[in-house]
């Protein structure tokens, strides 16, 4: 019988998607859960759920047909727009003002 190769890679993508989706969920699952308990959970854990959460929704635009860049332009876009409009995250704390100075940098 012979096997299409691009049948093969539709197939694999779906399911590298679909784990994707699981994975990204899992893990969120797992921050709500470490910020309901009582006793504080270690900043080392916390940074390590967060650094997968981005990873996994990189990782997932990529496999959607999104590059990295593109998502790191949109990120770029909506910090301007959060910094201009006085979001109140933004008002309140100038997370996104940081945020952006951060990516800055990190981009130089």
């Amino acid at each position: 019988m012979f096997k299409d190769g691009n049948n093969i890679d539709i197939t694999r993508n779906i399911r590298l998607i679909e784990w994707l989706k699981s994975e990204l969920l899992t893990t969120m699952a797992s921050l709500f859960e470490i910020l309901l308990k009582v006793e504080k959970a270690s900043q080392e854990t916390l940074v390590d759920i967060l650094a997968n959460i981005i990873l996994v929704t990189y990782v997932l635009g990529k496999r959607l047909g999104i590059n990295f860049s593109r998502v790191d332009m949109k990120i770029e876009d909506k910090l301007r727009l959060g910094i201009l409009e006085k979001h109140k995250i933004e008002e309140w704390n100038g997370d996104l003002s940081a945020l952006k100075q951060h990516l800055s940098r990190k981009g130089s």
